[in-house]
């Protein structure tokens, strides 16, 4: 938690607001690759990168 701490306030502090769509899809992509490396989509996905 207090990596996330970190973030927000560098990105409250500096006004960064751009930053927030990039971090968010950047952490969807990771989260979709997490899940789905036991499952039958882990080719499709992996094909995609």
């Amino acid at each position: 938690m207090g990596r996330i701490k970190d973030i927000w306030g560098f990105l409250r502090t500096r006004k960064k607001w751009w930053l927030v769509p990039i971090i968010t899809v950047l952490l969807l992509l990771s989260l979709i690759i997490v899940l789905s490396q036991g499952s039958a989509l882990a080719p499709f996905i992996y094909a995609i990168f």
